[in-house]
């Protein structure tokens, strides 16, 4: 269903006017002082929960070492019993992103693929995505063969030229005209959608990584959440993070909910795809924050955790590099606004790519070192890691629009304060 255009639109920058200035949360809890960070997190989070601001919230941040804090708050459904905990489970959406680039740096390692070859040696289905360029006469869609071939670094980079319908409307229009299915469907076909810009060309958030788990499975001939379980999480000890839910990670789960136009909370019934065709390398896992860090923590100690050298030292250094070259991250300016709001981390910072992350060139407003690495989730999930500072953490809550006008001021709170508790 098409959204009200009518809904208000909100840059990420509110955030960051809100953390420079202080929300009235984070004033009372940012100085140091003698108050532990437990102590100035739990009680951030805990206004934030009771003023109505998020219906529930998971927060956790790691050293090299371990965790230095942990709390949850709230319900894992608004108006119900079933407390938020540590070990909730919700939809991480794209930081599977990330999850996944990890999985193909293996294979990379390994000499099984690619950066630069064409990614059509491994999936061939990419020789036949076309260029949009525009509409013809009768409002049908003008195709034409890309000017060069899409490789594994324009996929993991942003750079392929695919997009999303959620920030670009020549996509949603198309797939209108055609009944091409959206990527949501869980649908193999969603992924034929054509691309807005040549390979290499420009920045655009997309299905990209949805093409890179295809690849994962090509190459190591099992489904990509088998090669994740074996590859990444059973080293990992990541015990809750699946496609598929298990029972007990169905028990811990928490909804997504929906901010009206009021600003007002309720529970959406958003849900993925129960047996979609294909596992979405883009958007498709659970998890919880525990499991999520023990991921952060690996690349804060150069790929290894617990004995396990998941990736090598020099592959961790190469994903945290800028891979895209003068090309910069630009504003996703929504299309669908109960989807998302514009957004743009940091606006007048200049921001990269890595092989799977986002990386601020400069210094960042919560503390963050320029180099570091991020990315989020469309319910309003967040994570960083800050290399420098030898410190990361993640912050989960269950809310559409992505980019929350109450959920990001609060992320960045808690960010602040962890690293102000590191100065």
């Amino acid at each position: 269903m098409r959204p009200n255009n009518k809904n208000r639109r909100v840059v990420l920058k509110t955030g960051v006017a809100l953390l420079a200035s202080g929300t009235p949360a984070l004033a009372q809890n940012s100085g140091s002082g003698a108050r532990t960070l437990q102590d100035r997190v739990d009680e951030l989070l805990r206004n934030a929960v009771e003023s109505g601001d998020v219906p529930g919230v998971v927060a956790m941040s790691t050293n090299r070492d371990g965790v230095t804090y942990q709390g949850a708050f709230g319900q894992r459904v608004l108006d119900q019993d079933a407390d938020m905990t540590t070990d909730t489970v919700v939809w991480i959406a794209s930081m599977t992103k990330v999850l996944v680039s990890a999985a193909a740096m293996q294979l990379v390692e390994q000499g099984e693929l690619d950066l630069d070859s064409p990614a059509s040696h491994w999936v061939s289905d990419l020789d036949k995505i076309q260029v949009l360029a525009g509409w013809d006469g009768n409002g049908q869609p003008r195709l034409r063969a890309p000017k060069r071939s899409i490789t594994l670094r324009h996929l993991l980079t942003h750079t392929s030229g695919f997009s999303y319908d959620l920030w670009n409307a020549d996509i949603g229009r198309y797939q209108e005209v055609t009944q091409l299915p959206g990527i949501g469907t869980g649908q193999n076909a969603a992924l034929f959608a054509p691309l807005v810009a040549d390979p290499g060309e420009r920045w655009e958030y997309g299905i990209s990584i949805d093409w890179v788990g295809k690849m994962v499975e090509a190459v190591s001939g099992k489904k990509l959440g088998a090669y994740l379980q074996d590859h990444l999480f059973d080293p990992l000890e990541m015990t809750s993070t699946a496609f598929k839910l298990t029972p007990s990670m169905r028990k811990r789960m928490a909804k997504v909910h929906q901010r009206g136009g009021n600003g007002k909370l309720a529970v959406s019934d958003f849900a993925l795809p129960e047996d979609p065709e294909f596992q979405s390398g883009g958007g498709g896992l659970y998890s919880t924050a525990g499991d999520y860090l023990r991921f952060i923590r690996m690349i804060l100690n150069r790929g290894k955790h617990r004995g396990h050298q998941v990736l090598k030292p020099e592959t961790v250094d190469l994903m945290s590099r800028n891979a895209m070259g003068d090309t910069k991250v630009t504003l996703l300016k929504t299309v669908i606004p109960n989807l998302s709001n514009d957004a743009e981390f940091f606006p007048g910072t200049s921001k990269t790519w890595g092989l799977g992350f986002m990386i601020n060139e400069q210094a960042a407003p919560t503390g963050r070192s320029a180099g570091s690495l991020a990315w989020a989730g469309l319910a309003n999930t967040y994570f960083w890691i800050d290399p420098e500072k030898g410190s990361g953490g993640v912050y989960l809550t269950q809310i559409l629009p992505f980019a929350d006008t109450k959920s990001l001021p609060l992320f960045f709170a808690f960010e602040k304060a962890v690293h102000t508790s590191h100065t």
